[in-house]
Protein backbone atom coordinates (compact mmCIF):
# COMPACT_ATOMS: atom_id res chain seq x y z
CA UNK A 1 0.00 0.00 0.00
CA UNK A 2 2.91 2.32 0.87
CA UNK A 3 4.15 1.80 -3.01
CA UNK A 4 1.01 2.45 -4.03
CA UNK A 5 0.55 5.66 -2.53
CA UNK A 6 3.95 6.84 -3.17
CA UNK A 7 2.87 6.29 -7.23
CA UNK A 8 -0.23 7.81 -7.11
CA UNK A 9 1.43 10.93 -5.15
CA UNK A 10 3.79 10.90 -7.71
CA UNK A 11 1.67 10.95 -10.91
CA UNK A 12 -0.32 13.53 -9.44
CA UNK A 13 3.06 15.97 -8.95
CA UNK A 14 3.42 14.67 -12.98
CA UNK A 15 -0.07 15.69 -13.96
CA UNK A 16 0.24 19.29 -12.37
CA UNK A 17 3.69 19.79 -13.89
CA UNK A 18 2.10 18.93 -17.06
CA UNK A 19 -1.06 20.92 -16.78
CA UNK A 20 1.14 23.83 -15.55
CA UNK A 21 3.91 23.87 -18.34
CA UNK A 22 0.17 23.74 -20.74
CA UNK A 23 -0.98 26.62 -19.30
CA UNK A 24 2.73 28.88 -20.01
CA UNK A 25 2.47 26.81 -22.98
CA UNK A 26 -0.61 28.36 -23.99
CA UNK A 27 0.38 31.53 -23.14
CA UNK A 28 3.65 31.25 -25.48
CA UNK A 29 1.17 29.81 -28.35
CA UNK A 30 -1.09 32.86 -28.31
CA UNK A 31 1.54 34.82 -28.03
CA UNK A 32 3.10 33.47 -31.03
CA UNK A 33 0.33 33.59 -32.98
CA UNK A 34 -0.23 37.44 -31.73
CA UNK A 35 3.47 38.43 -32.06
CA UNK A 36 3.44 37.35 -35.51
CA UNK A 37 0.47 39.38 -36.29
CA UNK A 38 2.19 42.58 -34.52
CA UNK A 39 5.44 41.75 -36.60
CA UNK A 40 3.54 41.36 -39.83
CA UNK A 41 2.04 44.60 -39.34
CA UNK A 42 5.04 46.71 -38.06
CA UNK A 43 7.77 45.22 -40.62
CA UNK A 44 5.52 46.23 -43.43
CA UNK A 45 3.92 49.65 -41.64
CA UNK A 46 7.70 51.03 -41.59
CA UNK A 47 9.89 51.41 -43.97
CA UNK A 48 13.06 48.45 -44.06
CA UNK A 49 15.14 51.10 -42.34
CA UNK A 50 12.84 52.20 -40.16
CA UNK A 51 11.85 48.77 -38.55
CA UNK A 52 15.81 48.04 -38.10
CA UNK A 53 16.02 51.57 -36.05
CA UNK A 54 12.38 50.89 -34.49
CA UNK A 55 13.79 47.28 -33.19
CA UNK A 56 17.36 48.09 -32.21
CA UNK A 57 15.66 50.79 -30.13
CA UNK A 58 12.95 48.13 -28.30
CA UNK A 59 16.44 45.98 -27.69
CA UNK A 60 18.28 48.61 -26.73
CA UNK A 61 15.23 49.35 -24.32
CA UNK A 62 15.01 45.84 -23.10
CA UNK A 63 18.44 46.06 -21.98
CA UNK A 64 17.96 49.14 -20.05
CA UNK A 65 14.62 47.46 -18.71
CA UNK A 66 17.20 45.19 -16.23
CA UNK A 67 18.12 47.96 -14.73
CA UNK A 68 15.05 49.31 -14.13
CA UNK A 69 14.70 48.50 -10.22
CA UNK A 70 18.50 47.13 -9.77
CA UNK A 71 17.29 43.22 -9.80
CA UNK A 72 14.74 43.44 -6.70
CA UNK A 73 12.63 41.74 -9.09
CA UNK A 74 14.81 38.52 -8.31
CA UNK A 75 14.00 38.62 -4.40
CA UNK A 76 10.45 39.40 -5.31
CA UNK A 77 10.55 36.32 -7.30
CA UNK A 78 11.76 33.65 -4.78
CA UNK A 79 9.81 35.42 -1.68
CA UNK A 80 6.52 34.69 -4.19
CA UNK A 81 7.49 31.04 -4.86
CA UNK A 82 8.67 30.30 -1.21
CA UNK A 83 7.28 33.10 1.16
CA UNK A 84 3.76 34.14 -0.35
CA UNK A 85 2.54 36.22 2.74
CA UNK A 86 5.55 38.81 1.94
CA UNK A 87 5.07 39.64 -1.57
CA UNK A 88 3.44 43.19 -0.86
CA UNK A 89 6.90 43.96 1.23
CA UNK A 90 8.91 42.73 -1.54
CA UNK A 91 6.55 44.66 -4.00
CA UNK A 92 6.91 48.04 -2.11
CA UNK A 93 11.12 47.23 -1.96
CA UNK A 94 11.09 46.75 -6.14
CA UNK A 95 9.00 50.23 -6.22
CA UNK A 96 11.31 51.78 -4.31
CA UNK A 97 14.25 50.35 -6.00
CA UNK A 98 12.79 51.29 -9.44
CA UNK A 99 12.52 54.81 -8.66
CA UNK A 100 15.94 55.03 -7.42
CA UNK A 101 17.28 53.19 -10.55
CA UNK A 102 15.18 55.93 -13.02
CA UNK A 103 17.97 58.46 -13.68
CA UNK A 104 20.79 56.03 -13.98
CA UNK A 105 18.54 54.16 -16.63
CA UNK A 106 18.36 57.72 -18.12
CA UNK A 107 22.15 58.40 -18.30
CA UNK A 108 22.26 55.08 -19.66
CA UNK A 109 19.64 55.57 -22.48
CA UNK A 110 21.92 59.22 -23.44
CA UNK A 111 24.60 57.15 -23.84
CA UNK A 112 23.05 54.31 -26.23
CA UNK A 113 21.49 57.44 -28.35
CA UNK A 114 24.35 59.51 -28.97
CA UNK A 115 26.42 56.21 -29.31
CA UNK A 116 24.41 54.59 -31.85
CA UNK A 117 20.70 56.55 -33.15
CA UNK A 118 21.40 59.97 -32.99
CA UNK A 119 22.43 60.74 -36.45
CA UNK A 120 19.25 58.34 -37.88
CA UNK A 121 16.22 58.12 -35.47
CA UNK A 122 14.33 61.38 -33.89
CA UNK A 123 14.71 62.00 -30.40
CA UNK A 124 10.85 61.72 -29.14
CA UNK A 125 10.61 58.40 -30.98
CA UNK A 126 13.63 57.02 -29.16
CA UNK A 127 12.33 58.04 -25.72
CA UNK A 128 9.04 56.19 -26.21
CA UNK A 129 10.57 53.22 -27.21
CA UNK A 130 12.45 52.86 -24.30
CA UNK A 131 9.74 54.40 -22.06
CA UNK A 132 7.25 51.40 -23.20
CA UNK A 133 10.08 49.12 -22.42
CA UNK A 134 11.70 50.04 -19.39
CA UNK A 135 8.12 51.25 -17.24
CA UNK A 136 5.42 49.81 -19.27
CA UNK A 137 6.22 46.26 -20.42
CA UNK A 138 8.75 45.67 -17.55
CA UNK A 139 5.78 46.33 -15.46
CA UNK A 140 3.84 43.45 -17.21
CA UNK A 141 6.24 41.40 -16.66
CA UNK A 142 6.19 41.73 -12.95
CA UNK A 143 3.00 40.74 -12.54
CA UNK A 144 3.87 37.83 -14.79
CA UNK A 145 6.73 36.59 -12.68
CA UNK A 146 5.19 36.93 -9.60
CA UNK A 147 2.28 35.08 -10.75
CA UNK A 148 3.91 32.41 -12.12
CA UNK A 149 6.03 32.29 -8.63
CA UNK A 150 2.73 32.33 -7.07
CA UNK A 151 1.50 29.26 -9.57
CA UNK A 152 -0.72 31.26 -11.06
CA UNK A 153 0.57 30.11 -14.16
CA UNK A 154 -3.23 30.41 -16.41
CA UNK A 155 -3.26 33.90 -14.86
CA UNK A 156 0.34 34.83 -16.16
CA UNK A 157 -0.59 32.90 -19.60
CA UNK A 158 -3.56 35.59 -20.11
CA UNK A 159 -1.36 38.24 -19.04
CA UNK A 160 0.75 37.77 -21.95
CA UNK A 161 -1.94 37.16 -24.11
CA UNK A 162 -3.86 39.75 -23.04
CA UNK A 163 -0.46 42.50 -23.51
CA UNK A 164 0.41 40.60 -26.92
CA UNK A 165 -2.96 41.46 -27.89
CA UNK A 166 -3.22 44.87 -27.36
CA UNK A 167 0.31 45.76 -29.09
CA UNK A 168 -1.28 43.52 -32.15
CA UNK A 169 -4.08 45.78 -31.94
CA UNK A 170 -1.73 48.77 -31.80
CA UNK A 171 0.45 48.01 -35.17
CA UNK A 172 -2.95 46.47 -36.91
CA UNK A 173 -4.38 49.77 -36.26
CA UNK A 174 -1.17 51.62 -37.61
CA UNK A 175 -0.39 49.52 -40.64
CA UNK A 176 -3.98 50.29 -41.50
CA UNK A 177 -4.78 54.34 -40.51
CA UNK A 178 -0.82 55.75 -40.37
CA UNK A 179 1.38 57.16 -42.90
CA UNK A 180 4.56 54.96 -42.05
CA UNK A 181 6.31 57.55 -39.71
CA UNK A 182 8.54 55.67 -36.98
CA UNK A 183 7.75 58.47 -34.50
CA UNK A 184 4.14 58.28 -34.96
CA UNK A 185 4.48 54.53 -33.83
CA UNK A 186 6.56 54.71 -31.38
CA UNK A 187 4.19 56.88 -29.82
CA UNK A 188 1.36 54.09 -30.51
CA UNK A 189 3.68 51.55 -29.30
CA UNK A 190 4.25 53.40 -25.85
CA UNK A 191 0.05 53.77 -25.54
CA UNK A 192 -0.21 50.01 -25.91
CA UNK A 193 2.28 49.09 -23.74
CA UNK A 194 0.82 51.86 -21.17
CA UNK A 195 -2.16 49.76 -21.51
CA UNK A 196 -1.03 46.81 -21.06
CA UNK A 197 0.96 47.22 -18.17
CA UNK A 198 -2.18 49.25 -15.77
CA UNK A 199 -5.00 46.51 -17.07
CA UNK A 200 -1.65 43.52 -15.85
CA UNK A 201 -1.09 45.73 -12.80
CA UNK A 202 -5.17 46.46 -11.99
CA UNK A 203 -6.44 43.22 -12.66
CA UNK A 204 -3.75 40.27 -11.97
CA UNK A 205 -1.42 41.64 -9.32
CA UNK A 206 -1.75 39.98 -6.09
CA UNK A 207 -3.61 41.69 -3.30
CA UNK A 208 -1.09 42.32 -0.49
CA UNK A 209 -1.03 45.56 1.62
CA UNK A 210 2.72 47.15 0.56
CA UNK A 211 5.02 47.27 3.36
CA UNK A 212 8.14 48.91 2.96
CA UNK A 213 10.28 47.03 4.81
CA UNK A 214 13.91 48.13 4.46
CA UNK A 215 15.99 45.67 6.73
CA UNK A 216 14.25 42.63 4.96
CA UNK A 217 15.95 44.51 1.74
CA UNK A 218 19.32 44.04 3.32
CA UNK A 219 19.73 40.50 3.06
CA UNK A 220 18.81 40.16 -0.68
CA UNK A 221 20.72 43.59 -2.15
CA UNK A 222 23.59 41.34 -3.08
CA UNK A 223 21.45 38.46 -4.71
CA UNK A 224 19.60 41.44 -6.44
CA UNK A 225 22.18 43.59 -7.87
CA UNK A 226 23.95 40.60 -9.14
CA UNK A 227 20.80 39.32 -10.74
CA UNK A 228 20.34 42.72 -12.17
CA UNK A 229 24.08 42.68 -14.05
CA UNK A 230 23.36 39.42 -14.68
CA UNK A 231 20.65 40.23 -16.41
CA UNK A 232 22.06 43.28 -18.24
CA UNK A 233 25.15 41.38 -19.39
CA UNK A 234 22.57 38.72 -20.55
CA UNK A 235 20.68 40.93 -22.52
CA UNK A 236 23.60 43.03 -23.86
CA UNK A 237 25.01 40.20 -25.77
CA UNK A 238 21.76 38.90 -26.90
CA UNK A 239 20.61 42.33 -28.63
CA UNK A 240 24.32 43.41 -29.30
CA UNK A 241 24.36 42.28 -32.76
CA UNK A 242 21.39 44.49 -33.82
CA UNK A 243 23.66 47.26 -32.44
CA UNK A 244 26.53 45.97 -34.10
CA UNK A 245 24.56 45.52 -37.22
CA UNK A 246 22.97 49.14 -37.33
CA UNK A 247 26.90 51.02 -36.63
CA UNK A 248 28.33 48.81 -39.13
CA UNK A 249 25.95 48.05 -42.21
CA UNK A 250 23.57 51.02 -41.83
CA UNK A 251 19.53 51.47 -41.18
CA UNK A 252 18.52 49.41 -44.20
CA UNK A 253 20.73 46.20 -43.83
CA UNK A 254 19.88 46.65 -39.65
CA UNK A 255 16.01 46.05 -41.19
CA UNK A 256 16.96 42.53 -42.74
CA UNK A 257 19.01 41.89 -40.02
CA UNK A 258 16.14 42.35 -37.65
CA UNK A 259 13.57 40.61 -39.40
CA UNK A 260 15.67 37.69 -39.65
CA UNK A 261 16.15 38.06 -35.79
CA UNK A 262 12.75 38.53 -34.97
CA UNK A 263 11.81 35.37 -36.72
CA UNK A 264 14.58 33.63 -35.02
CA UNK A 265 12.91 35.18 -31.52
CA UNK A 266 9.58 33.63 -32.45
CA UNK A 267 10.96 30.25 -31.93
CA UNK A 268 12.09 31.04 -28.52
CA UNK A 269 8.90 31.53 -27.30
CA UNK A 270 8.15 27.92 -26.09
CA UNK A 271 11.32 27.35 -25.15
CA UNK A 272 11.26 30.21 -22.58
CA UNK A 273 7.89 28.76 -20.89
CA UNK A 274 9.60 25.50 -20.58
CA UNK A 275 12.70 27.36 -18.75
CA UNK A 276 10.03 28.90 -16.66
CA UNK A 277 9.44 25.00 -15.30
CA UNK A 278 12.86 24.02 -15.21
CA UNK A 279 14.00 26.91 -12.72
CA UNK A 280 11.09 26.58 -10.39
CA UNK A 281 11.74 22.87 -10.65
CA UNK A 282 15.72 23.18 -9.33
CA UNK A 283 14.87 25.92 -7.41
CA UNK A 284 12.85 23.22 -5.13
CA UNK A 285 14.78 20.26 -5.99
CA UNK A 286 18.54 21.22 -6.30
CA UNK A 287 20.34 17.92 -7.62
CA UNK A 288 17.84 17.10 -10.15
CA UNK A 289 20.35 18.23 -13.19
CA UNK A 290 23.04 15.98 -12.30
CA UNK A 291 23.03 13.19 -14.45
CA UNK A 292 24.44 14.34 -18.09
CA UNK A 293 21.84 11.80 -19.54
CA UNK A 294 18.95 14.46 -18.69
CA UNK A 295 21.49 17.41 -19.63
CA UNK A 296 22.46 16.47 -22.90
CA UNK A 297 18.24 15.17 -23.20
CA UNK A 298 17.25 18.58 -22.30
CA UNK A 299 20.20 20.56 -24.69
CA UNK A 300 18.93 18.10 -27.81
CA UNK A 301 14.86 18.57 -26.80
CA UNK A 302 15.83 22.54 -27.00
CA UNK A 303 18.23 22.64 -30.32
CA UNK A 304 15.55 20.25 -32.09
CA UNK A 305 12.71 22.68 -31.43
CA UNK A 306 14.29 25.46 -32.11
CA UNK A 307 15.52 24.42 -35.58
CA UNK A 308 12.20 22.90 -36.13
CA UNK A 309 10.64 26.20 -35.43
CA UNK A 310 12.21 28.41 -37.94
CA UNK A 311 12.59 25.24 -40.71
CA UNK A 312 8.56 25.55 -40.83
CA UNK A 313 8.81 29.69 -40.94
CA UNK A 314 11.57 28.87 -43.38
CA UNK A 315 9.93 26.70 -45.72
CA UNK A 316 6.01 28.68 -45.56
CA UNK A 317 8.25 31.93 -46.59
CA UNK A 318 9.81 29.73 -49.47
CA UNK A 319 7.15 28.65 -50.86
CA UNK A 320 5.11 31.68 -50.11
CA UNK A 321 7.83 34.49 -50.27
CA UNK A 322 5.09 37.24 -49.48
CA UNK A 323 2.85 35.68 -47.36
CA UNK A 324 3.83 37.99 -44.78
CA UNK A 325 4.29 41.00 -46.80
CA UNK A 326 6.27 42.84 -49.19
CA UNK A 327 9.12 44.12 -46.51
CA UNK A 328 9.40 40.63 -44.65
CA UNK A 329 9.68 39.37 -48.24
CA UNK A 330 12.89 40.95 -48.68
CA UNK A 331 14.38 38.79 -46.37
CA UNK A 332 12.25 35.21 -46.86
CA UNK A 333 15.12 33.59 -49.00
CA UNK A 334 17.50 34.35 -46.20
CA UNK A 335 15.26 32.76 -43.26
CA UNK A 336 16.91 29.09 -44.15
CA UNK A 337 20.32 30.31 -44.14
CA UNK A 338 21.02 31.15 -40.24
CA UNK A 339 19.27 27.57 -39.60
CA UNK A 340 20.81 26.50 -36.33
CA UNK A 341 21.54 29.75 -34.89
CA UNK A 342 17.73 29.38 -33.36
CA UNK A 343 19.04 26.02 -31.25
CA UNK A 344 22.19 27.69 -30.15
CA UNK A 345 20.91 31.22 -29.16
CA UNK A 346 18.27 29.57 -27.45
CA UNK A 347 20.50 26.64 -25.83
CA UNK A 348 23.09 29.40 -24.42
CA UNK A 349 19.67 31.68 -22.54
CA UNK A 350 18.49 27.67 -21.30
CA UNK A 351 21.60 27.52 -19.26
CA UNK A 352 21.53 31.27 -18.32
CA UNK A 353 18.64 30.19 -16.61
CA UNK A 354 19.96 27.03 -14.82
CA UNK A 355 22.49 29.30 -13.09
CA UNK A 356 20.11 31.32 -11.91
CA UNK A 357 18.01 28.46 -10.78
CA UNK A 358 20.95 27.42 -8.90
CA UNK A 359 21.95 30.31 -6.85
CA UNK A 360 25.01 31.22 -9.01
CA UNK A 361 24.29 34.61 -9.79
CA UNK A 362 27.88 36.05 -10.26
CA UNK A 363 29.26 33.38 -12.03
CA UNK A 364 25.81 33.85 -14.82
CA UNK A 365 27.20 37.24 -15.14
CA UNK A 366 30.67 36.09 -15.69
CA UNK A 367 29.61 33.37 -18.12
CA UNK A 368 27.50 36.37 -20.16
CA UNK A 369 30.39 39.10 -20.14
CA UNK A 370 32.61 36.59 -22.03
CA UNK A 371 29.94 35.41 -24.29
CA UNK A 372 29.34 39.06 -24.66
CA UNK A 373 32.14 40.04 -25.60
CA UNK A 374 33.51 36.75 -27.74
CA UNK A 375 30.18 37.57 -29.39
CA UNK A 376 30.93 41.13 -30.32
CA UNK A 377 34.02 40.23 -31.24
CA UNK A 378 33.22 37.58 -33.59
CA UNK A 379 30.44 39.74 -35.36
CA UNK A 380 33.13 42.56 -36.13
CA UNK A 381 35.26 39.99 -37.73
CA UNK A 382 32.88 38.06 -39.32
CA UNK A 383 30.78 41.20 -40.99
CA UNK A 384 34.67 43.07 -42.08
CA UNK A 385 35.99 39.38 -43.81
CA UNK A 386 32.21 38.36 -45.47
CA UNK A 387 30.62 41.38 -46.36
CA UNK A 388 28.44 39.93 -48.95
CA UNK A 389 24.95 39.64 -47.00
CA UNK A 390 24.27 36.04 -47.82
CA UNK A 391 28.03 34.65 -46.45
CA UNK A 392 27.80 36.57 -43.19
CA UNK A 393 24.49 35.66 -42.35
CA UNK A 394 25.76 32.15 -42.84
CA UNK A 395 28.40 32.37 -40.59
CA UNK A 396 26.43 32.97 -37.86
CA UNK A 397 26.25 29.30 -37.23
CA UNK A 398 29.28 29.16 -36.41
CA UNK A 399 29.05 31.92 -34.55
CA UNK A 400 26.34 31.05 -32.05
CA UNK A 401 28.09 27.41 -32.33
CA UNK A 402 31.06 29.04 -30.67
CA UNK A 403 29.12 30.94 -28.01
CA UNK A 404 27.16 27.74 -27.28
CA UNK A 405 30.34 25.31 -26.74
CA UNK A 406 31.79 28.45 -24.58
CA UNK A 407 28.76 28.80 -22.39
CA UNK A 408 27.71 25.47 -22.48
CA UNK A 409 31.38 24.38 -20.76
CA UNK A 410 31.12 27.37 -18.30
CA UNK A 411 27.71 26.32 -17.11
CA UNK A 412 28.16 22.73 -16.32
CA UNK A 413 31.34 23.51 -14.70
CA UNK A 414 29.86 26.04 -12.42
CA UNK A 415 27.20 23.63 -11.15
CA UNK A 416 29.47 20.69 -10.65
CA UNK A 417 31.96 22.63 -9.05
CA UNK A 418 29.52 24.47 -6.92
CA UNK A 419 28.15 20.92 -6.05
CA UNK A 420 31.43 19.24 -5.43
CA UNK A 421 32.48 22.52 -2.86
CA UNK A 422 28.83 22.86 -0.99
CA UNK A 423 27.38 20.40 1.16
CA UNK A 424 23.80 20.34 0.25
CA UNK A 425 22.11 22.31 2.93
CA UNK A 426 24.02 24.77 2.05
CA UNK A 427 23.11 24.78 -1.25
CA UNK A 428 19.54 24.35 -0.54
CA UNK A 429 20.16 27.81 1.55
CA UNK A 430 21.20 29.71 -1.77
CA UNK A 431 18.40 28.17 -3.36
CA UNK A 432 15.37 29.09 -1.26
CA UNK A 433 15.90 32.03 0.77
CA UNK A 434 16.59 32.06 4.51
CA UNK A 435 13.23 33.45 6.48
CA UNK A 436 15.03 36.90 8.07
CA UNK A 437 13.94 38.36 11.25
CA UNK A 438 10.05 39.61 10.62
CA UNK A 439 9.53 36.92 7.95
Amino acid sequence: MPQIASWIESLKGNLNLVRDYASLLGGSAGRLVLSLAYFVCVANGLSVADFGLFATASATGIVLSRIAGFGFVSPLYRVATVRKRLVGAYTAGFLAALVVSLPVVAVAAAGFYVAFFSSDMPVPAFVAVVLAEVLCWRMLEVVVIVNNGLGRFLQGAIIVIGGSAIRAVAAGAFFVFSDGDLTTWAFAYLAANAVAAVVAVCVFYPRQRLRFEPTLYMARWRDSVSVAGAEIVFYLQSELDKLLVLSLGGAEIAGIYAILMRLIDLTALPIRSFNTMIVQKLMRTPHWLTAWRVRWGIEAGVALVSIAGLAFLGGFLHFFPRALGDNVASAAPLVLVPLFVPAFRNLVEYESELLYARGRTTLRALILAIVGLMKAGLMVVLFRAMPDRTDWILGLNGLFLTLWIVSAASTYAALDWSRSRLPRQRSEMLINPVPQPGE
